[in-house]
């Protein structure tokens, strides 16, 4: 074997191969015939699926610079040198089926980088830097033990599709939302309570899949007509029983239990006053909703942080009028069967939530409209 695979990195040097298979080569270590001298100057895709391997050496992007493809698929890897990040044109890595405890922040340097997958590993968080993967298409960090998912993910401007079913998360950051090139969400199997008030409004989102979250109960309306899974979620069907479409109600809280703690006030139709701080923050919107969301571009108004959070990112927009939210909802439930969606899903018992700015068009609104 160890002959073999000497000819094969010779020959690849001799010939100057893009390519490099080396799966199924039983490698405890990393071979040092891929680093000696110049290394392979002219390697693009390396594939080392189904090896030992336990770690990677440091220098790495020193001797193999313009790869632009690593594959390192069912190893034993523990943990990923700094010196990842040097490797300035990879586009694609696969760490799936590892023994990924950490990821080094030094990750958010491979700013070429736009394939990332982290299955099947044993990963408690993720960096923030992960948000400075601005070409980053695809990440799959699904079969971890994240409780969360790194807010400044929505830096990730090109994502298209996000895969983190098998997880411990509680909770979608609602800067999700602000993805718009969002083609995929996969969150089964998790511990989500609710989704973020404005999922979905994207018109790219097409796919959202929140299989067997068995404590959530609503899915926001604005899903409404896209392709979702949601088998295994919801409550039993007896607390479904009967007209959920009235605020306030016993089905209504219990649909809501988890709802966001940021939003300080469910707000009933027999309600006509807006309290002031959510007509303060709809008028700062109003006002400056068009300008940059970074926030040293943010006007010079002495606020706490957890509002000019809310001023960058609403917890959403009206299903009817589109006004933007903060602070107050007022809910109406549609039940899965008085939709479209019911001839597919007849096993759940999730509703569909949709969010209303004020009585008014909590009135008029309609799913079907």
């Amino acid at each position: 074997m160890a002959t073999e695979l000497h000819e094969t990195i010779f020959m690849a040097k001799q010939e100057r191969h893009k390519n490099l298979f080396l799966n199924y080569k039983n490698l405890n270590i990393f071979p040092v015939e891929l680093l000696k001298d110049e290394g392979l100057q002219y390697l693009e895709r390396l594939y080392m699926k189904r090896n030992s391997l336990t770690t990677l050496p440091d220098n790495l992007a020193q001797k193999l610079p313009n790869l632009i493809e690593l594959y390192l698929h069912s190893n034993n890897i523990v943990i990923i040198p700094e010196a990842i990040g040097n490797l300035a044109r990879l586009q694609s890595l696969d760490l799936s089926s590892n023994a990924l405890q950490l990821l080094c922040p030094e990750i958010g340097r491979l700013r070429s980088l736009r394939h990332l997958r982290l299955s099947n590993n044993q990963l408690k968080f993720l960096p923030p830097e992960i948000g400075d993967l601005h070409e980053l298409e695809t990440l799959d960090v699904s079969m971890n033990q994240l409780m969360s998912l790194p807010h400044r993910l929505h830096r990730c401007l090109s994502l298209q599709n996000l895969t983190a079913d098998h997880n411990l998360l509680c909770r979608v950051p609602r800067q999700l939302c602000w993805l718009h090139r969002l083609n995929q969400l996969s969150m089964a199997a998790n511990r989500l309570t609710f989704l973020p008030l404005d999922l979905g409004r994207s018109r790219e989102l097409q796919f959202v899949f929140v299989d067997n979250n068995v404590d959530l109960k609503g899915l926001p309306s604005y899903l409404y007509n896209k392709v979702i899974g949601c088998s295994g979620c919801g409550v039993s069907s007896q607390v479904l029983e009967g007209d959920l479409r009235e605020v306030p109600g016993k089905a209504l809280s219990q649909a809501l239990v988890g709802l966001s703690a940021e939003v300080k006030v469910v707000g009933s139709e027999t309600e006509n006053v807006v309290p002031l701080e959510e007509l303060a923050m709809r008028t700062l919107h109003r006002i400056y909703h068009h300008r940059p969301t970074d926030p040293n571009l943010l006007p010079p108004i002495t606020l706490p942080k957890s509002l000019l959070d809310l001023l960058q990112f609403p917890l959403g927009h009206c299903h009817r009028c589109s006004q933007a939210m903060f602070t107050i909802i007022y809910p109406k439930l549609f039940p899965l069967r008085d939709t479209a969606l019911a001839g597919v899903h007849r096993r759940t018992t999730v509703s569909f939530v949709a969010y209303c700015c004020s009585s008014h068009c909590l009135r008029t609104f309609d799913l079907q409209g």
